[in-house]
C-alpha cells in the first residue's frame, strides 16, 4: 500500500513556491505521491487566487527527489492534447520519471467551460477525452504518429524526447462510481481514483468514499478484458477528517484487502500553517 496526498491549486497556500515547500515536507513525512487539482478558477470561486498546476508541479519536482507527482484531475477536453503531451513529457524528464497524469471530464458545475467557449456537454467531453488519451499515448512513443478522429486530426509527427517512463507516463482516471464511463475508461489505462456518486434519495454523507465492497466491484470490472497480470493502481480514499480514526483504519485495511493499492488523502485549502501541519503529520499507515 502506498499513500498519496492531493493538494488544492487555489487558496493562500497554492502558489508554486509554497507548493514546492509542501511537496518537500510531504516527501520527508513519508508520503509516496503528491497530486494537484487542476482548475482555471478554483471551484468557481473568483475571489480565491488560483495558480497553474503545471508550473507548480515543476517547482515541486525541483524540491523533491522521491515522491510521485501528478494532477488529479486534468480535463483534456479543454486542452490541446499535443500541448498537454509536451508539458507532461517535459515534467516527466524534470522529475526523473515520477509523473502520473490523472485525467477526467472536468467538474460538470465548472462555469469556466462555458465562460471560455469550451465544450459543456459531458458526452462530447467524454469522446474528446478518449481521443486525447489516444493522442497522448501515440505521441509519447517517440515514433511517427498521426491521428484521425472526430475531434482531433493531424498528419504524422514525431515527438522527441519520449518520456523517461516506459512504455509511457501512467494515466489514472478520475470520475464518479458507479458511472460506467469512468470505469470503462480506467480499464483501458493504468489506474483509477474515483469518488462515490450518491444514489437518488440517499441522505447518508459518505464524502464520496467508496466502500471496500465497491472497490472490489470496481477492480473486478476494470480487470475484465485487461491482459492477465497487467498492473493497475486503484486508489481508495484516506481517513475522513473528524471521524472515528479506529473505524477509518479498519475501513482502509479492508480497502487494501479489496484490491486498493493506494490510499489518497485530500488536504483542503485554508490556513497555510494548518495545511502544513496536516502534511507533516504523514499518512495514516496500516500494517
Amino acid at each position: 500500500m502506498r499513500y498519496a496526498l492531493n493538494l488544492p491549486i487555489g487558496g493562500p497556500a497554492a502558489d508554486p513556491r509554497r507548493l514546492g515547500e509542501l511537496a518537500a515536507l510531504a516527501e520527508n513525512a513519508g508520503w509516496d505521491a503528491v497530486f494537484l487539482e487542476d482548475y482555471i478558477v478554483y471551484q468557481n470561486r473568483q475571489d480565491v487566487p488560483t495558480f497553474d498546476p503545471w508550473v507548480a508541479l515543476a517547482a515541486m519536482a525541483l524540491a523533491t527527489s522521491r515522491v510521485r507527482l501528478g494532477t488529479m484531475v486534468t480535463a483534456p477536453a479543454r486542452r490541446r492534447p499535443w500541448k498537454l503531451a509536451r508539458e507532461a513529457v517535459t515534467l516527466d524528464h524534470l522529475s526523473g520519471g515520477r509523473l502520473i497524469l490523472g485525467v477526467g471530464l472536468g467538474d460538470p458545475t465548472d462555469f469556466t467551460f462555458a465562460a471560455f467557449g469550451e465544450e459543456t456537454g459531458l458526452a462530447a467531453r467524454a469522446t474528446m477525452t478518449d481521443e486525447a488519451l489516444d493522442v497522448l499515448a501515440g505521441l509519447w512513443t517517440g515514433e511517427p504518429f498521426g491521428f484521425e478522429g472526430r475531434h482531433y486530426r493531424f498528419d504524422e509527427v514525431t515527438f522527441l524526447p519520449p518520456p523517461v517512463q516506459r512504455p509511457r507516463i501512467p494515466i489514472w482516471i478520475g470520475g464518479g462510481f458507479p458511472n460506467l464511463g469512468p470505469m470503462r475508461r480506467a480499464a483501458r489505462w493504468d489506474g483509477a481514483w474515483l469518488y462515490r456518486v450518491a444514489a437518488p434519495g440517499e441522505t447518508e454523507d459518505t464524502g464520496g468514499v467508496l466502500t471496500p465492497d465497491e472497490l472490489r466491484e470496481l477492480r473486478r470490472l476494470v480487470e475484465v478484458g485487461r491482459p492477465h497480470g497487467a498492473p493497475f493502481d486503484l486508489v481508495a480514499h484516506g481517513p475522513r477528517r473528524g471521524c472515528d480514526l479506529e473505524a477509518e483504519c479498519e475501513r482502509i485495511r479492508a480497502s487494501a484487502e479489496a484490491g486498493a493499492t493506494w490510499i489518497g488523502d485530500w488536504i483542503p485549502p485554508g490556513d497555510p500553517e494548518v495545511m502544513r501541519a496536516a502534511v507533516a503529520g504523514g499518512p495514516m499507515r496500516i500494517a
